[in-house]
């Protein structure tokens, strides 16, 4: 079995539902050991859009990293994601932040995500499902006092998964 920290995030629609059905999605690829509170986020970069949801899960799964992509992939499409514009509006984004500890790059996937430790609403969530974690040998603690303080708000704590939605 492989451990998997992946990132959530909705600014299209009805955000909460979009990362609900995300996360009942999720339930069929692996098993979901814990999951962050949700945050309300800033968009960073791209075009003008609308605020993020955005929370982190665990995920334990028999799948390889190439097949756990794909299986996110059709997650977002399922809800509707377009890849028209780069870091764009999205339904339904999921990311892979960290997998068994491992470093690749590939044209389809690079991990640890490579952007996590300059984001502070990945980083927020993800040391709260994960307080001892470590990323590129600093301790998320760390990474997360490098980053601004501003643009995140948490909203409720992991109990927002908790409802089911068709």
């Amino acid at each position: 079995m492989s451990k998997a920290f992946l990132g959530l995030g909705s600014n299209v629609g009805d955000r909460l539902r979009h990362l609900r059905r995300g996360v009942q999605a999720l339930r069929r690829v692996g098993e979901i050991l814990r999951v962050s509170g949700l945050y309300e986020t800033e968009p960073v970069g791209g075009p003008p859009q609308g605020l993020y949801l955005n929370a982190v899960l665990e995920l334990q799964t028999d799948l390889t990293v190439f097949r756990l992509l794909q299986g996110l992939q059709a997650i977002e499409e399922a809800e509707g994601r377009e890849r028209t514009v780069r870091f764009g509006p999205r339904t339904l984004d999921l990311d892979i932040l960290w997998w068994n500890g491992e470093t690749m790059r590939s044209d389809m996937l690079t991990v640890p995500h490579p952007r996590a430790h300059e984001r502070r609403f990945v980083l927020e969530p993800w040391s709260e499902v994960w307080p001892d974690g470590s990323l590129g040998g600093r301790s998320l603690a760390s990474w997360l006092q490098t980053v601004g303080t501003g643009g995140v708000r948490r909203l409720e704590g992991p109990g927002w998964v908790a409802v089911a939605v068709p």
